[in-house]
């Protein structure tokens, strides 16, 4: 029986099917439109840097056909054909999205939805409707992404702009056609591929092809065609697309130094806006944006895949030391930038992560969570946001009678919010960095000093941890549990350790562990040695045990 996947749910292929060659349907549809559904072949920063993994209407298969796109049938408007052990180690995500072609908005589409058929059998599904967007003109649906083990996550993120502005926000570029590209012949011309459904009813069944509503025995792959009723006699023709061709780069082009120009002027006059002096536009060129990239730490990491937890990317390159942002090597302070830098350039660096995610770290010190993804509320501490847009309800979150006398009784309180609605907020508190942690059924155990937001999703309550030599008799933190994200704030950048039976850390200094671990406070208390003036200080501290795969996370901090 196929799984019912909601906006924002995830889960391992391996636990939907045992299969690694996949059938993918999507079906969408709506009054008077046409849809270019595409799949896209991200690495590991989701960005194109090979244009062959873009499989489309006018490139209709991967190099090595891990991806093909096999057209529409057995009721979807568009299929492929994902054979995962096929996938190139370059490739992390693939990104199934449709877009309009032409006039129209994603408001005006009916109930449509993306499965997965494997072994003869629908194994997910994910169902939306045009209800849940506005005027949006291109839909990310859902992802194939890489953590560990293929995954898939329903995504269902509208966005603003058509095909061509979905191809800019995964780093390809956009080519204008010169001439109409000339109609395709049918691929059942030449002989329809093993794979597919047959195009008679007739002909045997494929290898490669779901069950048939008919009792004939069950094909190994592909979608359940419909009743030989309501197939037409010949295969329909696809419509002849105006949208242009898509190029993507073969690589990400370096980001400029901040402040600079990405390239030197080459001949005198100010440039036009998004033009390189000394350069004119051309047919299939790369045309280098009017600014400087932003920098490597506001891209936004895998959709489902957070980076190592305490290892946080450069913020973009600093300019010299005495040498003010935005200004040009040998420009005294207070002159006139040199033609071409501008407003525009100065602010790049610091532009809004792209969307595409519930949790995107904008900076260091700044989180965003978008609360129309996923369907669920968050919580959060009181006075944490700094920004919002959209249509935002902010709330009080009480723990109650009894959840007050714990937190007075163990330290472990938190003054929290509820955040609903449909719109993005911008959580930050007093400077400190924020790490965006996503549970998958696993738990971890952090102090709530150092908890900033979560999903509402998780469990979470107060653990104790046993312990002799310490004021109380014991030390105490919260478990959090369950499916969702739960931000972690530190003073400084943490650093993460495997639990050895060797590994102790300060109690002051901790920040989490995983709660498989077992933790066993050792105290160097001795009356001896407190008998006398100057001892080390460093009279508790906190054992680590558990299986390999557990660990630690440490500040350079002291509470």
């Amino acid at each position: 029986m196929a799984r019912e996947f909601q906006r924002g749910h995830k889960a391992k292929i391996s636990d939907l099917t045992a299969g690694t060659d996949l059938y993918v349907g999507v079906s969408i549809a709506g009054p008077g439109l046409t849809f270019d559904i595409s799949c896209f072949g991200l690495d590991a920063n989701e960005q194109l840097s090979d244009d062959r993994y873009f499989v489309f209407y006018n490139q209709p298969k991967s190099p090595e056909e891990s991806i093909q796109q096999l057209g529409a049938q057995a009721g979807d408007s568009e299929s492929f054909r994902v054979t995962l052990d096929r996938i190139p180690a370059g490739i992390h995500r693939l990104s199934f999205t449709a877009s309009v072609d032409g006039d129209g908005q994603m408001s005006q589409i009916g109930p449509g939805y993306i499965r997965i058929v494997a072994g003869g059998e629908e194994v997910v599904r994910y169902s939306f409707t045009g209800s849940e967007f506005s005027t949006e003109r291109a839909l990310m649906i859902g992802d194939f992404y890489l953590k560990d083990v293929w995954r898939f996550a329903a995504v269902g993120q509208g966005f603003d702009g058509g095909l061509a502005a979905l191809l800019k926000n995964f780093g390809g570029e956009v080519a204008e056609e010169e001439a109409a590209p000339e109609q395709q012949v049918p691929a059942q011309a030449t002989g329809a591929p093993g794979f597919a459904p047959p195009p008679q009813a007739g002909a045997p069944a494929p290898s490669f092809g779901a069950p048939a509503q008919a009792p004939a025995p069950a094909a190994a792959f592909a979608a359940p065609p419909q009743p030989a009723a309501h197939q037409p006699a010949a295969p329909q023709q696809q419509p002849v697309h105006s949208a242009p061709t898509m190029v993507g780069p073969l690589t990400t082009p370096p980001a400029a130094p901040y402040g600079q120009p990405p390239h030197p002027p080459q001949q005198p006059g100010p440039p036009s806006y998004g033009q390189v002096p000394g350069r004119q536009p051309g047919y299939g060129g790369q045309v280098p944006p009017p600014a400087p990239a932003p920098a490597p730490y506001g891209q936004q990491p895998a959709y489902g895949q957070q980076p190592p937890y305490g290892q946080q990317p450069s913020y973009g390159q600093q300019p010299p030391y005495g040498q003010a942002p935005g200004q040009a090597p040998g420009q005294a302070p207070g002159q006139q930038p040199a033609a071409g830098a501008g407003l525009a350039a100065a602010l790049q660096p610091y532009k809004e992560a792209p969307t595409g995610a519930r949790w995107t770290p904008q900076n260091q010190q700044l989180m965003r969570v978008d609360l129309s993804m996923g369907g669920q509320a968050v919580l959060a501490r009181q006075g944490s946001m700094v920004l919002y847009q959209g249509k935002v309800d902010f709330s009080y979150k009480g723990a109650g009678f009894a959840g007050r006398i714990v937190g007075n009784a163990t330290g472990q309180e938190m003054q929290l919010m509820r955040c609903t609605g449909r719109g993005q907020v911008f959580l930050a508190e007093t400077g400190a960095h924020l790490h965006a942690i996503e549970l998958q059924g696993d738990g971890i155990c952090v102090s709530a000093e150092n908890v900033l937001a979560f999903d509402e999703s998780l469990q979470h309550e107060v653990r104790r941890i046993e312990g002799h030599g310490i004021p109380g008799g014991a030390l105490f933190t919260m478990q959090f549990q369950g499916s969702g994200t739960v931000i972690v704030k530190t003073h400084g950048v943490p650093v993460v350790l495997p639990v050895t039976p060797t590994t102790f850390a300060d109690s002051n200094a901790i920040v989490a562990w995983s709660s498989a671990s077992q933790v066993i406070i050792s105290s160097q208390v001795r009356l001896r040695r407190n008998a006398y003036p100057g001892h080390s200080g460093e009279t508790v501290n906190l054992q680590f045990r558990g299986a390999p795969g557990n660990f630690i996370v440490v500040q350079p901090y002291e509470v």
